[in-house]
């Protein structure tokens, strides 16, 4: 089963951090993961001004990857979130971006596409996209 490794750059302004809970999903060329919580055990995640990381694995090839989603739920009170930015770590040893430099508020979430210059590519499994979501 494919792993990926997942960097995700929590902004360093005052209250940038949330105890929400982090959801990731990828969406490849090749098809979409699950919905997957990144949390580590008996770890204080996406504090102000933390890079944290998580091993990701998905059950089957997804191709190149070309979106990844980011769900925030609430853990116990609303507290938003300033996400800086996604590093991916491919199983190939290949890194993508994905940059956000947005507030995430609620229980919101945010569609990030990769910060390379290239021309979109289409899609050929649209997943779980919100609803308005056009490419």
């Amino acid at each position: 089963m494919p792993s990926y490794t997942v960097t995700v750059a929590t902004g360093s302004q005052w209250f940038a951090g949330t105890d929400d809970y982090i959801y990731l999903s990828l969406l490849g060329s090749a098809g979409c993961s699950e919905k997957h919580l990144l949390d580590k055990p008996f770890y204080n995640d996406f504090e102000r001004g933390a890079v944290d990381s998580y091993d990701v694995t998905v059950d089957e090839e997804l191709g190149e990857i070309q979106l990844v989603k980011i769900e925030k739920r609430k853990y116990w009170l609303h507290d938003d979130w300033y996400l800086k930015y996604i590093t991916l770590k491919t199983p190939h040893g290949d890194y993508i971006e994905f940059p956000c430099y947005r507030w995430i508020t609620g229980d919101g979430e945010v569609v990030l596409r990769d910060g390379r210059v290239e021309p979109w590519l289409s899609l050929e499994h649209r997943c779980q996209m919100p609803q308005g979501f056009t490419p």
